[in-house]
């Protein structure tokens, strides 16, 4: 049943045009399903506050490494905010469920994201970006020479921390 229920949300989202979502548009709506099977709809998930849209794999060096900093940020800025992980490109090679549920602070989590990474365009792992209380895309970070590790996962840190700033 889970697999029927995400192929027919891929179809759904994949049934518009692909493009890039830019600052400042509409976010695309999406619905997946959680860790525990339950839907988790955007731009419903919101919920008039701004969102952290982080699209990860089990198997990425650059998600590991900025993992703990989300757990950081979601934890300063408590209901302020929200933190939605979308499972994205993932090779098999982890069990993203466990992943999640090991996770000790507060995220909404959608499993088997594909299709909604397809709608967002996201070409690399992690996607990283925030939408604001409106569902309105905010910022996107871009590409970085910087490595897998403390560097990228500080940097990431202080930009996503300056975003939310300039929102709340």
């Amino acid at each position: 049943m889970f697999k029927s229920i995400a192929l027919v949300v891929a179809a759904s989202v994949l049934s518009g045009p692909v493009m890039a979502v830019e600052t400042g548009e509409i976010a695309p709506a999406f619905a997946g399903l959680d860790e525990f099977g339950n839907e988790v709809s955007f731009p419903e998930v919101i919920d008039g506050k701004p969102t952290i849209l982080f699209f990860w794999a089990t198997w990425c060096p650059y998600c590991k490494a900025f993992m703990p900093y989300l757990e950081q940020i979601q934890k300063d800025y408590g209901d302020d905010i929200n933190v939605v992980m979308i499972n994205h490109k993932e090779r098999g090679e982890g069990d993203a469920v466990a992943y999640i549920k090991a996770l000790d602070f507060k995220v909404t989590a959608v499993m088997d994201g594909d299709a909604i990474g397809d709608a967002y365009t996201v070409d690399f792992i992690p996607g990283l970006m925030i939408a604001d209380a409106d569902g309105r895309m905010a910022w996107k970070r871009e590409s970085t020479d910087l490595p897998a590790g403390r560097k990228v996962g500080e940097f990431w840190n202080t930009v996503v921390r300056e975003q939310l700033d300039k929102m709340l």
